[in-house]
């Protein structure tokens, strides 16, 4: 068989056993109760599938060098040359990354019976899809990280749609009579792969076409707008012939409509595969081509070097990240669903904690998308901004939108044994590591402490120049600083809050930590991360450790602002409690005619009359 068939027939195999096994995982830790005889028949699914994309995956990475080395190799030194290709070539590397993710997630499959084995046991899988987003045709496009960020989400929901629709139609006979409950729960997950689906499709439209017109100009740009096309139609049927058809799933006919529910979801699902490939064979109106002189800039980061800092750039300046745009979008829309679900059963959620949500990821946005990521790759001060701006500004509207709260009261409990996202949530409530990590103490601790780990360690250089250590950086921040400030004035469930007075001693302590390490930056010679700000090639602004210096004074400066912010939310809720106290006890005095305080006189009487006795 010729090494470009191979290739193609094992990477085939390969991705779809991968999404078989996640369709087989998600089935057992969110779709079917604990118990059901259905799980044993998604387990053998998500076991033998990712066994097959283990082979699939091992077989690809010789069939891939075969293909690439593209001349008769050596029986005695096949496996010598591609083992030299899986260690020391970055292609190599990562189809070895994605045959090992395959490895071990066919051993932890293989011990699946829980829904919260099948949940960990997707780890691996996310990380194996992390690295085939790396070698897709996208990661060699200009925009490196969008190009990669989109193949990611990409592969992600189209193993997700793809998975969690083939399983259904497996599970079709031990799901008897419960049929209509996991169609309706699997349709709402592939509803969200399908979204992922568009969402990286525009993605991708932005990097590989340079103007609209090559959307009907170009073979690539048709085809591209008619895969949305067609998937935006496949969600909006899916949609509405559940809402017809799933009720209908209860009588006598289950066996019979089921096959007909499915059926929009599989033409849905056939018609964008075979789009999805013309369209690989297709060959983009951007083509990607190398520069031949690549600026430092370019060199570190991906990207030319921004113009310099003015406030018309810090609006002006953006650069779109897709992972965290997808997920800040997600979560402005789930919080807007839950929030009406509550106004439409006649429960009341305050309209003030929306908008400061609202806020939160409005800010979120402009510091992931926007002028201070932007800047944050190429000067340290500019970085600085990002981090204080994500450690402390973002966070406290986040937690005053108490979004946690929320979710506990707008999802539904599930009653049958499965796991749904509610039963999620609050198992990782009620964790000892998220109790551990939302204790107030432990929480000011990593607030402040973590900044120096980070800055001091090899973390910093590794958030700059890895995209998914910079991915880290932001989620890791932004916890913490949501732990921090919901410690203090939130309402999110999580910590044992302190007494007020406790609170501002906290306060105080972190503020001045913060000052310190300004101050430590401030007056520091020693540059860090001395080989990508002080290899950048920057035509502006002050040299490199200049710069730093001036991070360390926006450190200082930048952080007194929330900590103020968050004082004034701490005093002001001292007082309402306080109030709130003050009209308890004063109802207890009317129910009681003031047993309390007479109890308490009646103690200092004897206390006297025994005085002058003595």
């Amino acid at each position: 068989m010729p090494a470009e068939t191979l290739v193609t027939a094992t990477g085939g195999i390969r991705d779809v056993a991968l999404a078989l096994t996640v369709g087989g995982l998600i089935a057992i830790a969110a779709i079917l109760p604990s118990g059901h005889r259905a799980v044993a028949r998604a387990a053998a699914v998500a076991r033998w599938s990712s066994v097959a994309w283990a082979v699939a995956a091992v077989a690809y990475l010789f069939a891939s060098y075969a293909y690439i080395r593209n001349d008769a190799v050596p029986a005695e030194r096949f496996i010598e040359e591609v083992w030299s290709f899986a260690t020391t070539i970055d292609l190599g590397r990562a189809y070895l990354q994605m045959a090992l993710a395959a490895v071990v997630a066919s051993v932890l499959a293989s011990f699946v019976r829980t829904p919260l084995a099948a949940a960990w046991s997707l780890a691996p899988v996310v990380w194996g899809l992390g690295w085939q987003a790396q070698t897709g045709h996208a990661a060699g496009a200009a925009d490196h990280h969008l190009a990669t960020s989109a193949m990611f989400i990409h592969i992600a929901a189209s193993a997700l749609w793809l998975g969690v629709i083939a399983v259904l139609l497996l599970m079709r006979g031990p799901l008897g009579a419960d049929a209509k409950v996991a169609v309706s729960r699997g349709s709402r997950l592939a509803l969200w792969g399908a979204v992922g689906i568009v969402v990286s499709g525009v993605a991708n439209a932005w990097v590989r076409m340079s103007s609209l017109d090559e959307f009907v100009t170009t073979t690539y740009g048709r085809l591209l707008l008619l895969k949305i096309a067609l998937m935006s139609l496949a969600i909006a049927l899916a949609a509405w012939h559940r809402r017809a058809m799933l009720p209908r799933l209860s009588d006598a006919h289950v066996r019979e409509r089921f096959w007909r529910v499915m059926t929009v979801d599989v033409g849905a699902l056939v018609a964008v595969v075979l789009v999805a490939v013309v369209l690989s064979g297709t060959a983009p109106p951007v083509p990607i081509e190398a520069l031949e002189d690549p600026t430092p800039a370019y060199y570190l980061t991906g990207y030319e070097l921004p113009p310099a800092p003015s406030a018309l750039n810090w609006i002006a300046q953006w650069r779109l990240e897709i992972i965290s745009a997808f997920a800040l979008g997600a979560a402005a829309v789930m919080y807007a669903l839950w929030a009406a679900r509550l106004r439409r059963r006649g429960d009341r959620w305050p309209w003030y904690r929306t908008a400061s949500f609202m806020l939160g990821v409005a800010a979120m946005v402009w510091i992931t998308q926007g002028a201070p990521t932007v800047y944050g790759m190429v000067a340290f001060s500019g970085h600085m901004v990002e981090h204080m701006l994500l450690v402390m500004a973002a966070p406290l509207p986040l937690a005053l939108g108490a979004p946690v709260t929320l979710a506990l009261r707008a999802l539904p409990a599930r009653t049958d044994g499965s796991r749904g996202p509610r039963e999620f949530l609050r198992g990782v409530l009620e964790s000892r590591l998220l109790r551990f990590l939302a204790n107030p103490i432990v929480a000011a601790v990593n607030f402040a402490g973590s900044l120096v780990v980070f800055y001091y360690s090899p973390l910093f250089e590794f958030a700059l120049s890895n995209h998914v250590g910079h991915l880290w950086m932001l989620v890791h921040f932004t916890l913490a600083g949501y732990f921090f400030a919901n410690a203090l004035v939130g309402i999110d469930p999580g910590p044992t809050r302190p007494k007020y007075p406790m609170r501002i001693v906290l306060l105080f302590a972190t503020m001045a930590f913060h000052a310190f390490f300004g101050v430590s930056l401030m007056s520091s010679e020693v540059l860090l991360a001395p080989e990508w700000f002080g290899l950048m090639g920057r035509d502006w602004g002050p040299d490199a450790i200049t710069d730093q210096q001036y991070g360390g004074q926006l450190a200082w400066g930048i952080g007194e602002l929330p900590v103020v912010v968050l004082a004034i939310g701490v005093v002001i809720a001292w007082r309402r409690a306080d109030e709130k106290e003050s009209r308890r006890t004063d109802r207890q005095a009317e129910r009681d005619d003031d047993a309390e305080l007479r109890a308490y006189n009646a103690m200092l009487a004897q206390v006297a009359e025994r005085d002058r006795e003595s």
